[in-house]
């Protein structure tokens, strides 16, 4: 069974001006998915700038997630590291605290060898005993997982669930699904292609968008799932504007600034990301108002 369907954010993380995490504030964010219909809450993931987080930070903000969520929506923990170990480490603990699943990035800088993520896979999905996601997104991490390799994952490693493809690929995606079958839920990595990949069998998305358009996105992902495919593709093709906004920067640069012109507050980002250029700035707010959301 899934771990989720739907839409399930990938939820950014609130600093204060000083830098440190804003937990009040992401629990006000937690609150605004759950009432927008976010079907599950990512936490701690390329947009909640895992990266730049502390592992204790990294581990508090998994901890307030769960406790806050309370069992209403899933919760998906990103605890992927480019030492396997680590996160191993991450993904115990992230299970300690009672989330539903994990999500895993691929070893990056690393460039593991496929024989190298089968091997990392294993050892962390081995440790817990609740289920993962592998995380495909080669355009960051210079590591791409192969369609051989994800349905041999899926066939072979009992906790290992699903797969987020965000390499932009479609052959590659239908080859992977072509491979593992029922073995494997999919789930979209990019915005921009929802509904593409709902069509090749994918339970969802893992959605940027959704931080601001919550309730949109679910919409996408419902019309799809109940069978209203050509409402599902319009309201997908009516986004690709505000998509296109949310990602002309790096990840969460944009995304970050929308919520601020929304008036959340959600702070600035950790360096070595940095403030978003005036003029994208200026196309983004066009983009959100021309989509529906009203700025602050």
């Amino acid at each position: 069974m899934a771990i989720f369907t739907g839409a399930g954010v990938a939820i950014v993380t609130p600093m204060y001006d000083n830098g440190k995490v804003n937990f009040d504030k992401l629990g006000e964010l937690i609150e605004f998915q759950i009432e927008g219909g976010t079907d599950a809450i990512i936490i701690c993931g390329t947009t909640g700038e895992s990266s730049t987080l502390t592992h204790e930070e990294h581990l508090e903000a998994i901890k307030y997630t769960v406790d806050k969520v309370a069992k209403r929506i899933p919760v998906v923990a990103g605890t992927g590291s480019n030492c396997t170990e680590t996160a191993i480490y991450l993904s115990q603990e992230a299970e300690k605290f009672g989330a539903d699943g994990l999500l895993i990035v691929t070893p990056y800088y690393n460039k593991a060898t496929q024989k190298g993520l089968i091997a990392h896979y294993t050892a962390i999905a081995n440790a817990v005993s609740i289920p993962l996601i592998m995380y495909n997104v080669p355009s960051r991490t210079g590591c791409n997982i192969l369609p051989e390799t994800a349905a041999y994952l899926a066939k072979n490693v009992e906790n290992i669930a699903g797969i987020k493809e965000a390499t932009g690929n479609i052959a590659q995606v239908a080859k992977t699904m072509q491979l593992a079958g029922d073995d494997l839920d999919l789930y979209s990595g990019n915005d921009d292609q929802i509904v593409p990949i709902m069509s090749l069998g994918g339970k969802g998305v893992i959605s940027v968008l959704s931080n601001v358009a919550p309730r949109e996105t679910h919409e996408i992902a419902a019309k799809y799932l109940e069978g209203d495919v050509k409402g599902s593709c319009a309201l997908q093709l009516k986004a690709l504007p505000l998509v296109n906004a949310l990602f002309s920067e790096v990840n969460p640069i944009p995304v970050k600034a929308a919520l601020n012109l929304m008036g959340k507050e959600v702070g600035p980002l950790r360096m070595p990301l940095t403030t978003m250029e005036e003029e994208n700035q200026k196309k983004l707010a066009q983009a959100m108002k021309d989509f529906g959301i009203e700025l602050a």
